[in-house]
């Protein structure tokens, strides 16, 4: 089995980030995908909604 690419790792944990993500899938993330690359994009992407939900606020309380 190939490793998924880092675009399949995305889709993956943006999926699985808001909880839409099949059973399939996630077996399937589990059985080829490394951990450590589902880790490393799994926290860029909660920092980047972080930053993102600072920013909005920021925005709506700063207007």
């Amino acid at each position: 089995m190939a490793q998924p690419s880092i675009l399949q790792v995305l889709k993956s944990v943006l999926s699985a980030f808001i909880g839409i993500q099949s059973r399939e899938n996630r077996e399937q993330d589990f059985t080829q995908g490394k951990v450590s690359h589902y880790i490393v994009i799994g926290l860029i992407v909660t920092v980047l909604f972080i930053v993102t939900l600072v920013f909005l606020v920021s925005k709506v309380i700063g207007s």
